[in-house]
């Protein structure tokens, strides 16, 4: 993993907007050209092409990744949909994943110029504050105690904190139920928070929700929460052994985590979400619909 370089230096031009190709649902081919179709249905169509001549004024940040000659992102590998690693391929799949690539490849970077990095939540901001990686993107809400350390583009993505349960439990309709329970999230998320804060009962902490997937498999933990986008991957995986219980009883803002001050490439970025609906429609239906997760593209803030 790269670590941090004190780098000053700054780009001698204005942002360079990604030009887009046509829209087909996909993603990269690993190719190191353009965004192709993850889908494998053999479409003709790229979904973004990787940008030429990029320079970013006033960025440390893409400094860095000059210099280096690849970009090192922070994701998740264990969300199916959003930020998947398969354990056999090493291949990375997902909605959170392939908006990783769009924004490298909007900032000049091919396939083979990204260092995927698998970042556990509870260290996200020291990952980022200590440059060890340029961006992050992986189900990061948005938040105000966040904001104090780091800085946000987006957010790219609304969804909203839910519960999962076994597929034979009526017991619990939402979190109110879960006063004499054992609820599993991740250490250092939000949902964990608001639960230990806001609602009762047992609360167990995990380095992942694969793990509190597991534990609930086993009957060692009643529910697992987090953002209902997250455990809509999971019961698409397993339909008849896990389902979504209640609605959701938040909103969470995703954003892509980048070094604070850094206003040029969150400019950038935000340009990209602003005038890349078509590309995000793509991955979104892709990824998040066929788990039946609704959803419209946001406004950047």
């Amino acid at each position: 993993m790269r670590k941090f370089r004190n780098i000053a230096g700054v780009g001698i031009a204005a942002v360079a907007l990604l030009a887009l190709a046509g829209c087909n649902s996909g993603s990269p081919t690993g190719d190191g050209g353009t965004g192709g179709d993850a889908g494998g249905d053999g479409g003709d169509e790229a979904l973004w092409e990787v940008a030429s001549d990029v320079q970013l004024e006033g960025s440390p940040t893409f400094d860095r990744m000059t210099e280096a000659g690849e970009v090192v992102i922070g994701v998740k590998n264990d969300q199916p949909g959003l930020g998947y690693e398969d354990p056999v391929s090493g291949e990375r799949t997902g909605f959170d994943v392939d908006i990783a690539r769009w924004i490298a490849a909007s900032l000049g970077f091919s396939e083979d110029q990204i260092d995927f990095q698998t970042i556990p939540s509870a260290n996200r901001e020291q990952e980022i504050i200590n440059g060890n990686i340029d961006y992050y993107v992986g189900t990061y809400s948005m938040t105000d105690a966040r904001d104090e350390l780091i800085d946000f583009a987006g957010p790219y993505f609304i969804t909203g904190q839910g519960l999962l349960v076994a597929a034979d439990d009526d017991s619990i309709n939402g979190p109110d139920d879960l006063v004499d329970k054992v609820t599993c999230s991740v250490t250092g998320s939000t949902p964990l928070q608001r639960i230990r804060e806001e609602y009762g009962g047992e609360v167990v902490e995990r380095g992942t929700y694969s793990e509190c997937v597991e534990n609930l498999l086993q009957g060692q933990v009643d529910a697992i929460t987090t953002d209902e986008a997250i455990l809509a991957g999971y019961v698409q995986e397993r339909p008849d052994e896990l389902k979504l219980a209640g609605e959701p009883f938040s909103e969470e803002r995703y954003g892509v985590g980048i070094a604070d001050g850094d206003t040029a490439l969150q400019e950038h970025i935000n340009t990209l979400f602003t005038e890349g609906n078509d590309v995000w429609t793509a991955l979104y239906e892709q990824y998040l619909e066929p788990a039946g997760v609704v959803a419209e593209q946001p406004e950047v803030d």
